[in-house]
């Protein structure tokens, strides 16, 4: 049999690196091939070869037995390839529905045909999403949805392209577990109907479940091919990163305050680090109540839409129109804009690293300094040796993996971003850390190691309020857990809960 896609001696390089060198792989119609290997190892690149995206310094494509060259991402997309990306793009001020139908606008009498968009729109979300999944309005500018919203729509429209090749990169970093599985029905479904899927994640899980054949990259060259049988976890893990990683298992800290009790401000006891009262905006979340203790790590649980990422970015400021009372140490602050929530050392990891959390222009080193640059000023003058000392430093705990801390910020892989975005929250000393999906797009070694800085700062007696899509995640580093649904908090779990809990209170 042809295979539906073969790359041969594939070379590529940008300033400053060499992203994939003499990588070589081929994938039969009909199958879900993995490509694995950590942050900065060429995966997406490869991918953004195969969708035109980039074009390879040397070697060659071959689609069905047929040599192709693109140039544009257009001749991938009428050679039947497409991607969902794993940085989301889309045109944030038109609808819904114009952008799943981005070019190929029904038309009626010489005019688009908006019901027909509207229709065709939903039945491609309804397909990826499930019938059960919460209603998208089809009319809505896209700016406005969650994140995990936009990327079940990048899904949606990759699958509507009708390509016979899709490459899904990391399409399930910013959905629940709940949602990740409709995402699973698709997948075999593409499959009989001969769809060739070339599947980025590093949720392991996932390759087991859903691919036939795995590729291993490391540094940018190619490790292995095998079948998915021929694989062990651990072998997967060990070709990806040359050695052997353990997963990180939390250490807890049983000498904090009994959560059962409530935790009076006045006499003798603590207030709580973090108080929340009351938080409500309209249309997102209403009367959310909750504390966090000095050195207690709280998670945030529920499906996409259900209001978690807003709760958090009103706490930070980002939500003018939020009301409630958000108490410090027992304190209550006027937040009105972020610097009013950083001036009392609240720091927040987002969901959007894009968007909100780096400005991609900048070096490695100039994000990093960002919150805490009066730290390095004297006058007028700005000590450059320090931050470098101080970047250096972040740079090595999280393994950043980039040709140097002047580097853009823009030519990093997304979770050596991601690393960036964590690392100027840790060098800013934050007292109370809002971690929303802190380990989205990071390896499964770099995500061990995050994991036990989440502990470790932690047991410096910073609060931390953790949302995250994964449950694994989220039950193993929580103290407790706190479930919405809706935009209401619905639920209090002790950090003894298994996943099927969560699950059954996410979904009443």
């Amino acid at each position: 049999m042809i295979p539906s896609v073969e790359c041969v001696g594939i070379t590529k390089s940008f300033p400053g690196v060499l992203a994939l060198n003499d990588v070589s792989f081929s994938a039969m119609p009909g199958t879900c091939h993995a490509l694995c290997g950590e942050n900065g190892a060429g995966k997406s690149t490869l991918g953004k070869l195969l969708a035109g995206i980039h074009r390879p310094d040397a070697g060659t494509i071959t689609l069905d037995g047929r040599l192709v060259h693109f140039d544009e991402p257009r001749d991938a997309l009428a050679a039947g390839v497409g991607m969902v990306h794993q940085e989301l793009a889309f045109c944030e001020q038109m609808t819904v529905a114009e952008n799943l139908s981005l070019g190929h606008l029904p038309r009626r009498r010489g005019f688009v045909d908006r019901r027909a968009m509207c229709e065709r729109a939903e039945q491609l979300i309804a397909e990826v999403a499930g019938a059960d999944a919460p209603t998208i309005d089809v009319r809505r500018p896209i700016g406005e949805l969650t994140v995990g919203q936009r990327q079940l729509l990048q899904i949606a429209t990759a699958v509507g392209s009708g390509a016979r090749l899709l490459v899904l990169d990391e399409p399930t970093s910013s959905l629940s577990e709940h949602e990740a599985t409709h995402l699973y029905d698709l997948v075999a479904r593409l499959k009989a109907r001969g769809v060739t899927l070339i599947y980025v994640s590093h949720r392991m899980h996932e390759l087991f479940q859903l691919c036939d054949a795995v590729t291993v990259l490391r540094d940018g060259a190619h490790v292995a091919t095998r079948p998915i049988g021929e694989y062990t976890e651990a072998e997967i893990v060990r070709l990806m990163v040359g050695r052997t990683v353990e997963g990180y298992v939390r250490q807890w800290n049983d000498t904090l305050l009994d959560h059962a009790a409530p935790t009076a401000v006045a006499g003798n006891t603590k207030a709580p680090r973090l108080t929340v009262d009351r938080l409500s905006s309209p249309g997102k979340f209403d009367e959310i109540s909750f504390r966090v203790e000095a050195g207690e790590i709280v998670g945030l649980a529920g499906l996409v839409g259900a209001g978690r990422s807003q709760v958090m970015e009103a706490v930070f400021g980002l939500d003018p129109a939020a009301r409630g009372t958000v108490r410090v140490d027992g304190e209550a602050i006027d937040i009105r804009t972020p610097h009013d929530p950083m001036e009392h050392a609240i720091g927040l990891v987002p969901e959007d690293r894009k968007k909100q959390g780096l400005v991609l222009g900048l070096s490695g080193r100039e994000n990093l300094v960002l919150p805490t640059l009066s730290r390095f000023a004297s006058a007028t003058l700005v000590r450059r040796p320090a931050e470098r000392t101080v970047t250096q430093q972040y740079f090595s705990r999280l393994r950043v993996r980039a040709p140097g801390i002047e580097s853009a910020t823009v030519s990093l892989s997304g979770g050596n971003q991601q690393k960036i975005v964590l690392a100027k929250w840790l060098a800013a000393n934050c007292r109370i850390l809002l971690l929303d999906e802190p380990t989205r797009g990071v390896d499964v070694g770099a995500k061990a190691e995050i994991h036990a800085l989440i502990d470790e700062i932690a047991r410096e007696g910073v609060a931390v309020v953790l949302v995250s899509s994964e449950l694994p995640e989220l039950l193993s580093l929580s103290d407790r857990v706190l479930v919405m649904r809706q935009g209401k908090l619905v639920a209090e779990l002790p950090r003894e809960t298994n996943q099927d809990t969560v699950l059954r209170e996410m979904l009443q």
